[in-house]
């Protein structure tokens, strides 16, 4: 059997106090060595949380998804080289997916030789209403556009995926919102990674506000911005 791969997890959380120590508390945590949690400027008490939970606290008040993952990325580089880790894990902080599944999701990059994983929703099931219709529509398109114009085959922008440390940092990833994920796997494709997918579940959030589908208004925006970001890179 082969040696388990260093891996750091990295969690975005802004106002999560009360979902985040579901998700710290489901990691398995013999699979990684520390956890992350990028407080993006949170109004509640999230970093206080974060600490007591024993995940390393790393702080970005300028809000955005994108720049709390992006923090995260910083706090990894700044280690030294010897200390950073193989594979980096990104799991949202309001406990919508099973971190349990976190040894799937890495499964294989460990044991195949693939460079990225998508936890795929679609493949895994969803709770009913973990989704708006808006974002079903949206997580639908997306990859159809993906296939069109880059030649790969994803079934969801699901934020549950881990990524080898020295790929991700070769993708030069820079969007600073809701345009992250699909970002990764555009640079991806046109980086030619070896990407797979794995079946992952999902269900309606723990607790707190959605960021995204709490109102349409933001549904709407974080979809556009997914388009937008895919004809960006053509």
């Amino acid at each position: 059997m082969k040696e388990k791969p260093i891996i750091d997890v990295l969690i975005p959380a802004w106002n999560e106090e009360n979902a985040l120590p579901l998700v710290v508390a489901g990691i398995p945590k013999t699979w990684v060595r520390q956890i992350i949690v990028c407080d993006n400027g949170s109004t509640d008490r999230t970093a206080e949380v974060a600490r007591a939970q024993g995940a390393i606290l790393v702080s970005q008040p300028e809000r955005g998804y994108g720049n709390a993952c992006l923090a995260g990325m910083r706090y990894l580089e700044n280690m030294p080289s010897s200390e950073q880790p193989e594979i980096v894990v990104f799991l949202d902080g309001d406990f919508s997916d099973y971190p349990d599944q976190l040894p799937q999701v890495v499964a294989p990059i460990q044991e195949s030789g693939f460079d990225m994983v998508i936890g795929s929703r679609r493949l895994g099931g969803m709770e009913p209403g973990a989704m708006t219709a808006v974002q079903r529509f949206g997580n639908w398109l997306a990859p159809l556009l993906i296939r069109w114009f880059y030649g790969y085959r994803f079934s969801d922008l699901g934020p549950f995926r881990a990524i080898r440390w020295d790929k991700l940092q070769a993708l030069g990833m820079r969007d600073r919102n809701f345009g992250w994920t699909v970002e990764m796997q555009i640079k991806a494709a046109k980086q030619k990674l070896r990407c797979t997918e794995v079946p992952v579940r999902y269900r309606k959030r723990a607790a707190g506000h959605s960021k995204v589908s709490g109102t349409v208004k933001g549904s709407v925006l974080a979809g556009w911005k997914i388009i937008a970001t895919i004809f960006k890179y053509l």
